[in-house]
């Protein structure tokens, strides 16, 4: 009797196709919306955690800096080398550390100039932050202890001052230092907060301390923590070793900070994600519109059909039976709608993530959700006009005009 009711659901769907389309028309952008909500969520979810991921893997900057009590701003003095190496001693759980100094100037290459960040390194800072050195190589150890003036571009340097050229062997001058180019990072692209990674020049730290900045001063100090599951329990012994360092007494206020990049990320990501629940639920709104479309639709097909019910409860049919044929006819029209919507939320959602170069993040879940509430929709909203039709007097319904 069930395949019997759905087959003759199906023809009365065909025999008023372009009613059925327009009635699934508010189920199929309903689902389709809350598909491609949740969708482009996911896929900023996904791009959020892996930028930050971009800038290091399971990392966490140390620098000193003003901390904020109220409106008062207390500056921190900057790091020296015993600092770093008190950290490396003291600290469990770090597995790569590489103090940095940094500043912004412009490099000049014969008569092209590029305002860029140039910022001295050491060996460690490369495993830390996940940078390659795609062409040429890294700096020596000689180099590193004995501050020779070499220096490594990111990609938009090397673009900017030397076009197609290759900029081994060539020299730019940063400030009033000449510097020979040795090698080209790999391009990392945009930061999660929106800052160029490959617009940077990178020199040996002792260099940069010496030739630059003019003092001995480390401005971040970056670390690698063995596994994501140890970076909180790093985070305090870094924070508890720089208080007694610096006198900072119990209570006092920092004069330094430590941020945790996976706590960055999971800040994001939980913005993300409130967000994505906000746009679903809104879009999950039109839904009911449809549900309601369904509804209306049913009505009026009672009301057509009014004769053909009355005749057959006059001849035996069971008023179970005719719920039940009402009752399918607007789960299928809600199950084609959810279709069509699952469908066209995909396609609506891959064009964006496209447009907005995202990662296209499909979650079977939600799919199956959307499908599902929308036979819900069908039933819930279809069950009233069943309802009437099953409780049709068989007489009145035949006198019906």
């Amino acid at each position: 009797m069930l395949w019997a009711t759905l087959v003759m659901s199906v023809r009365e769907v065909r025999k008023n196709a372009l009613r059925s389309f327009l009635t699934m028309l508010g189920i199929m952008i309903g689902v389709g919306a809350v598909i491609a909500m949740v969708t482009i969520g996911e896929g900023a979810t996904q791009k959020v955690r892996s930028d930050v991921g971009a800038l290091g893997e399971n990392m966490l900057v140390v620098s000193p800096g003003a901390a904020r009590r109220g409106p008062e701003r207390t500056a921190g003095n900057p790091f020296q080398k015993e600092d770093v190496e008190a950290i490396e001693r003291e600290v469990t759980g770090i597995k790569a550390l590489s103090p940095t100094a940094q500043s912004n100037t412009t490099v000049v290459v014969g008569n092209q100039n590029w305002p860029t960040s140039v910022t001295g390194v050491d060996d460690g800072y490369f495993e830390v932050r996940g940078y390659k050195v795609e062409l040429g190589r890294s700096f020596s150890e000689v180099e590193a202890a004995s501050g020779t003036p070499v220096c490594i571009i990111g990609k938009t340097v090397r673009d900017n001052l030397f076009g197609g050229a290759m900029p081994m062997g060539q020299r730019i001058r940063v400030k009033q230092v000449s510097c020979l180019v040795v090698g080209v990072l790999a391009s990392k692209g945009q930061a999660a907060m929106g800052g160029d990674q490959d617009d940077v020049v990178l020199m040996p730290l002792r260099a940069f301390q010496r030739r630059i900045a003019g003092n001995n001063n480390i401005s971040s100090v970056y670390l690698q923590v063995e596994s994501a599951e140890m970076t909180s329990s790093v985070q305090a012994q870094v924070e508890d070793l720089l208080r007694e360092r610096r006198r900072i007494q119990p209570g006092g206020v920092d004069d330094f900070n430590v941020r945790n990049m996976q706590e960055i990320a999971d800040t994001m990501s939980s913005v993300t994600a409130s967000m994505t629940g906000l746009l679903g639920g809104i879009a999950a709104v039109s839904l009911l519109v449809g549900g309601i479309g369904i509804m209306n639709i049913m009505l009026v097909s009672v009301t057509e059909r009014t004769r053909e019910v009355g005749t057959r409860l006059a001849i035996g049919a069971l008023a179970s039976e005719v719920l039940l044929q009402f009752l399918v006819e607007a789960v299928v029209l809600a199950l084609l709608g959810g279709i069509l919507g699952i469908l066209f939320g995909l396609s609506l959602s891959y064009a964006a993530t496209q447009s907005l170069s995202l990662p296209f993040v499909i979650s079977p879940g939600t799919v199956a959700g959307a499908f599902a509430f929308s036979a819900a929709v069908g039933v819930i909203f279809g069950y009233l006009p069943a309802r009437k039709a099953a409780r049709l007097n068989p007489i009145e319904a035949l006198r019906h005009e």
